[in-house]
């Protein structure tokens, strides 16, 4: 495993994933863009790149922490017509429905833990079905509420609880969820988990929860503006998307059992932009990981295919890569026609590592590495982050954490962020330090 120090990467999650020879469109024959943070390092199961990342990074990955079998992703994805949104959507809403059958059927029977564990999987089944549901289909806020009440309804019969919580901001709230380390108010470690531009908070849950509980951490995560439904409520990502990480470190530090020497924010794919942002300006984390980090998402954006995907290029792209992008859009206040408009709606998404002072972790998976975009701007870090506590990991392609945000080896990526962290804060500084 390859390590530096004073290193910074970057990452925006706005574009569909390629495997190498393909263009990110999904098309043959055609140059891949200079940037593309989705490009499938390891094939799976889809001819079609982006189906066959989400397939193998979002839903394979979560087996780890039980947001899925590995028997019931192939069984669902044996049904699904390759590249197509549509079929998609539809076998993982059957396999949703029957998974959360069989929770009703143990839940009727007394079967509190057999219960609990289904509806847990059902919860992200039809998670994953959103993957392909654009904004104006009806099905989309039915299936996020089905989503959520069987995660809560999980939550409940864990122990400690799985707490729903929804944090005030801005005349509306912030939804997500907590869970203390320990049963009673005894400060603990706290991790507070951010998503990138395609996430709900149950990705969170589902990413790294249980890697947390297992070493004594609180879990807290939350839908920031422009994730999970907020979109819907006119809640976009925008340039001030830092003060609502601030906002979730006010709640996090009102709490008894929450140690405000040893509050982590951990920012993957475009959170990893999101967490220095806020950390630029709020001095209170006491360590921040990114993984990894967004430098300078305009700049990002602008090399990737989005920026030149006319409506007429978008014509020649799968089904399920247009969607996605489609849905991306949505989530920045982009009309889903023009998703070149993601440029600039990208262009303010940037901090000055200069102004970081907090301790950082910088994780990136050996496959993202190498883009001359990512190399840039981590030069840029190399000069800049003024933290004097800070590291950087490379995952290594050969032990399969290559793809984006280690999203296929989630316990390599655990042991690094949660050995670092639990470095970082048996030697605390201040926050800010």
């Amino acid at each position: 495993m390859r390590r530096w120090t004073f290193m910074l990467v970057v990452y925006l999650a706005l574009t569909v994933a390629a495997s190498p020879g393909k263009a990110a469109s999904g098309r043959e024959g055609e140059a891949a863009s200079e940037l593309d943070p989705h490009a499938a390092h390891t094939g799976f199961r889809f001819k079609d790149p982006a189906m066959d990342f989400v397939f193998g990074s979002l839903m394979l990955g979560s087996a780890v922490n039980h947001g899925c079998e590995v028997g019931e992703a192939f069984a669902t994805a044996a049904k699904i017509k390759d590249g197509d949104a549509d079929s998609w959507r539809d076998e993982w809403l059957k396999t949703a429905a029957l998974i959360e059958s069989r929770g009703e059927r143990s839940l009727a029977g007394g079967h509190v833990v057999s219960a609990r564990d289904q509806f847990m999987r059902a919860a992200y089944a039809y998670r994953a079905a959103m993957v392909s549901m654009l904004p104006d289909d009806p099905r989309l806020a039915q299936t996020a509420g089905k989503s959520r009440e069987l995660m809560k309804r999980a939550g409940r019969r864990l122990k400690p609880e799985l707490e729903s919580i929804e944090i005030p901001f801005q005349g509306t709230v912030l939804p997500g969820y907590f869970r203390k380390a320990a049963e009673g108010d005894h400060p603990a470690p706290t991790l507070v988990m951010i998503g990138g531009a395609e996430t709900f908070a149950e990705d969170q849950f589902f990413y790294i929860a249980p890697q947390a509980f297992e070493r004594g951490y609180n879990f807290l995560t939350v839908d920031l503006p422009g994730q999970g439904l907020l979109p819907t409520q006119g809640r976009f990502f925008s340039p001030t998307i830092g003060a609502s990480i601030s906002v979730v470190a006010d709640y996090a530090l009102a709490r008894k059992d929450v140690d405000p020497k040893r509050l982590a924010v951990y920012g993957i794919s475009s959170g990893g932009g999101f967490v220095p942002m806020a950390a630029e300006r709020d001095g209170r984390f006491s360590a921040i990981v990114m993984n990894n980090c967004v430098v300078d998402a305009g700049a990002g954006v602008a090399k990737m295919a989005v920026a030149t995907a006319t409506p007429e290029v978008v014509k020649g792209w799968s089904s399920f890569s247009r969607v996605c992008n489609q849905l991306i859009a949505w989530r920045f206040g982009v009309p889903t026609n023009n998703l070149p408009g993601l440029v600039a709606a990208n262009r303010d998404l940037r901090f000055d590592p200069a102004k970081v002072h907090t301790p950082a972790l910088i994780v990136v998976a050996a496959g993202e590495y190498n883009t001359p975009e990512i190399e840039r701007q981590n030069k840029l870090c190399l000069d800049c982050l003024a933290s004097a506590r800070k590291s950087m990991v490379v995952t290594p392609a050969e032990e399969g954490a290559a793809n984006h945000c280690v999203m296929e080896n989630r316990s390599l990526m655990s042991q690094e962020v949660f050995d670092w962290l639990d470095t970082v804060f048996a030697t605390p500084a201040q926050p800010g330090k």
